[in-house]
């Protein structure tokens, strides 16, 4: 009689388990679909903002995969000026040397925010002189 209750007693456990997975599976889906349209959302905003300020921004946020806003969050620069930027991509990099207790992922970031600023830094420069060349002729 025992054995009769152990087969149903591992089917009914299975299939509870089954369950739990299915509904972690869902709700893990549903908020990846969340995340995923949130950041859709947040991306179209800073394609509108960076819309004022050229196709060569827009280009560079796309390749470096950071933008320029989150760059500066990054380097706490509020202003692009290339000594700023120097100075705290130099501090930043050096506290998250993994050497002195640091994480290597945040020195990437700090290395990766650093490189999308100083290609916005290009961008503006090269803006500029076009800009001074179109008020010559």
């Amino acid at each position: 009689v025992e054995s009769h209750v152990q087969p149903s007693g591992t089917f009914s456990l299975a299939k509870y388990l089954a369950q739990i997975i299915v509904m972690g599976v869902q709700v893990v889906g549903r908020a990846f679909a969340r995340a995923l349209r949130q950041e859709f959302a947040a991306s179209r905003a800073a394609a509108d903002a960076r819309g004022r300020a050229g196709h060569r921004s827009a280009a560079a946020s796309s390749l470096s995969g950071l933008s320029l806003q989150e760059a500066q969050q990054i380097l706490n620069v509020s202003k692009l000026s290339p000594e700023e930027v120097q100075k705290n991509y130099e501090h930043l990099f050096k506290v998250n040397d993994k050497s002195v207790g640091g994480s290597f992922y945040l020195q990437s970031k700090v290395v990766r925010a650093k490189e999308r600023l100083d290609e916005e830094l290009r961008i503006q420069a090269q803006e500029d002189r076009e800009k001074g060349r179109t008020h010559h002729t």
